[in-house]
């Protein structure tokens, strides 16, 4: 349930050249940039526009006042950056996804409608499609003793080779307001983590984490 194909569908994000050749999806981590520098400038010129250097955003984009981006950034159509959404640098943003007030990102991938709307933190991750981070809910992508990351998986650990390492949040995947997202932490397609939950490991696809020991399948 950990593999980049069971967590995703890639139809739905500009990164499929990407993802579709990692098996686990942390792979990609450090290749987001310079995909991003040589896919921009290859995007429509009728559809996107290079509004700062490396940074295109579709002319479809709701962007309010005092977003501040860094390139390389791709923002797809549809998409909103609300007021102090703050994207540091290797950030592709899917079509229809919403970036909410004073969120901040960086090196991340945003499948279409994916939603982080309110206070939220995501660095090092990659979210599916329409997954939602609610108020407040971040990804941590650094271990305490600076040590590399290692995915806890149900069948062993999966050394990641990475320092920082967020999230991988699946297709649907549901985050309670207020939740902390430990480093390496995976999220199954269409599955929940109640509020407040400070969660690490994995969780399978179409499943609720109602608190850090106690986990069920949806009925």
């Amino acid at each position: 349930m950990i593999r980049t194909a069971e967590l995703f569908d890639l139809e739905y994000t500009l990164a499929k050249p990407l993802l579709e050749k990692t098996q686990y999806p942390w792979e990609s981590l450090g290749e987001i940039g310079a995909f991003l520098k040589a896919l921009g400038p290859a995007l429509p010129k009728e559809e996107y526009e290079e509004i700062s250097p490396m940074v295109w955003i579709a002319k479809s984009v709701k962007r309010y006042p005092n977003v501040y981006i860094e390139g390389p950034c791709i923002i797809c159509p549809g998409a909103e950056l609300r007021p102090g959404a703050f994207l540091r640098g290797n950030v592709l943003v899917g079509r229809d996804a919403v970036v909410g007030n004073s969120t901040e990102l960086k090196n991340v991938i945003l499948f279409d409608g994916v939603q982080v709307p309110h206070y939220n933190y995501v660095g090092d991750s990659v979210l599916g499609r329409k997954a939602h981070m609610g108020a407040g809910a971040v990804t941590s992508n650094v271990k305490g003793n600076k040590t590399n990351v290692v995915i806890h998986a149900p069948d062993g650990e999966i050394p990641t080779g990475r320092k920082k390492v967020g999230a991988f949040l699946g297709d649907g995947a549901e985050i309670g307001c207020g939740c902390v997202l430990n480093p390496g932490s995976v999220v199954g397609k269409n599955s929940q983590i109640y509020p407040q939950v400070s969660f690490r490991g994995v969780l399978e696809a179409d499943s609720i984490c109602k608190a850090a020991d106690i986990t069920v399948k949806k009925a």
